[in-house]
């Protein structure tokens, strides 16, 4: 029986290394891109910590722009230069735009209906054009300013409260700006204002969703496994996604007991809400396939309080943490912001144009801290990069903290310097390479127009009423700028910080 099982065992692991072989030989006749040896059955996945963004700019260091990293089952090719984002998001951009679902997404059916993972298609398509016409347009926006201008007002008021106590009070700025942007989006997509407690509910899901779909996990690592969920990531999204699902039902049973209470479709003002029933209305009435049911409104609206709230404020944070450190840079954006307001309370969006050290600043702070550091595609046809193949199937991967962080394209990369962006004519829109915060191509950030005029007044409204310092604990050791790797990176301890009236 002894001698069986040894027999057994030997031959399974000549079964493990046979295969590898195989792997190894396949790799070379398909010419994939270099890349750190992978050991059997796990690939280079002991090569990966807990920030896979650091741990891939150091291989790409080794092996160059573009390599090739075997994680688990699966086969990666990375890219890690302005050249080399370039043919993935615009040369090859139709071969490579596919989005290999990640098992977290399935949670509750939400893959089948997300416009973060559907791959390019019809729904895909509806669901970009829904938000760009009606979220996102810039006649949308325009109507909406009243609302952001309120919005930035109540946050400031939550600040000056705190403000007010003796010496001031320490201030979670993170929480308090996810909150705003929670509170916008709900407001201008239900036209409804949002009670406490449904706020809470709604940080809580949007900041701990980021981290669940930001964690690495097996079940994509290993596919055939997949069924078992064995870091349980699907089944605790799952209790997420329902806790917003039922929020959002509330919303639309609610709208459409007073649409048949009016006799008929949404009134002049609509917001997103009535849009997307009126839509669904018309399919019913024209016969067509259902696009536009429950389950898809319910996705797009999660989508829209998960992965459009938490990342404005992330980088909110991240601003508020390196000013806090450059106090000189602080001082020189107070400056220029008291010389456009005035005696004006907070910034507007007409201002923004009129202040381009604080835009300096907005766009270094996403430079040394992208929202998504690593913006994940499939290969959906064999491609050629630079000599190297990049066979249908393998997962495509942008480092975009690499490409902010590299000698090649940055001077003193790892220093905060806003005055880089007082002399370099670039924009984060996606046509420079060496910058892509916010990605590039098809899949560039739908919500980019609202993010960007919510980080510009938040940062600067802050900035101009408030005096901002440490507190003593934090000014004896060091304010922790480590990261925590999830959906955004944001700060692995969230400060508390110092905020007086000017």
């Amino acid at each position: 029986m002894a001698s069986f099982l040894l027999v057994s065992i030997m031959l399974s692991l000549l079964l493990v290394l046979f295969s590898h072989l195989l792997q190894r030989i396949a790799a070379a006749r398909r010419r994939l891109p270099p890349g750190p040896c992978p050991l059997p059955l796990i690939g280079n996945l002991l090569d990966i910590g807990d920030l896979p963004h650091r741990s891939f700019a150091r291989l790409a260091e080794r092996y160059g722009p573009l390599m090739t990293v075997r994680l688990g089952a699966a086969t990666c090719v990375v890219a890690s230069s302005p050249a080399t984002a370039r043919a993935v998001l615009q040369t090859h951009n139709a071969s490579l735009a596919g989005r290999g679902r990640q098992d977290a997404w399935h949670a509750g059916g939400h893959a089948e209906n997300s416009v973060f993972v559907l791959p390019p298609g019809r729904k895909w398509r509806l669901l970009r054009k829904l938000g760009a016409a009606h979220l996102f347009s810039r006649r949308k926006l325009a109507e909406l300013a009243p609302l952001r201008d309120e919005i930035v007002g109540g946050l400031l008021r939550r600040v000056a409260e705190r403000a007010d106590h003796r010496g001031g009070a320490p201030v979670n700025v993170g929480r308090l700006a996810l909150a705003a942007n929670v509170e916008l989006l709900w407001r201008s997509v239900f036209s409804t204002r949002l009670d406490a407690a449904t706020l809470d509910v709604l940080c809580d899901v949007a900041r701990e969703a980021a981290v669940l779909l930001g964690t690495p996990n097996v079940s994509d690592f290993f596919p055939a496994v997949a069924a078992l969920d064995l870091q349980g990531l699907r089944r605790r999204l799952a209790e997420l996604m329902k806790n917003t699902y039922r929020l959002v039902d509330a919303q639309i049973d609610h709208r459409m007991g007073c649409r048949e209470l009016r006799g008929g479709r949404g009134g002049e003002a609509m917001d997103l809400l009535d849009v997307l029933l009126d839509m669904s209305e018309q399919e019913r009435e024209d016969g067509d396939d259902e696009v536009i049911n429950r389950d898809l409104m319910r996705a797009l609206l999660t989508d829209l309080f998960v992965g459009g709230s938490d990342s404005t404020a992330t980088t909110v944070e991240w601003a508020m943490a390196e000013l806090l450190q450059n106090p000189e840079i602080m001082k020189t954006l107070q400056q220029e912001i008291k010389m456009v307001l005035g005696t004006r309370s907070q910034v507007e969006e007409s201002d923004i144009g009129q202040l381009p050290y604080l835009q300096a600043i907005v766009k270094e702070t996403l430079r040394l801290h992208p929202i998504v550091p690593l913006r994940l595609y499939e290969a959906e046809r064999t491609v050629e990069i630079e000599g190297h193949t990049i066979p249908k199937g393998s997962k495509v991967i942008v480092n975009a903290w690499a490409i902010h962080q590299s000698v090649k394209v940055w001077i003193q990369p790892e220093k905060f310097l806003p005055e880089r962006f007082i002399t370099k004519d670039i924009d984060f829109a996606g046509r420079h390479f060496e910058f892509i915060p916010f990605g590039s191509g098809r899949h560039i950030c739908i919500g980019l127009p609202l993010a960007n005029r919510m980080l510009h007044m938040i940062l600067g409204s802050l900035m101009h009423q408030f005096k901002w310092t440490m507190p003593q604990m934090v000014n004896r050791n060091g304010l922790d700028m480590a990261e925590k790797f999830g959906l955004a990176v944001s700060m692995a301890t969230r400060p508390n910080i110092i905020a007086r009236k000017m």
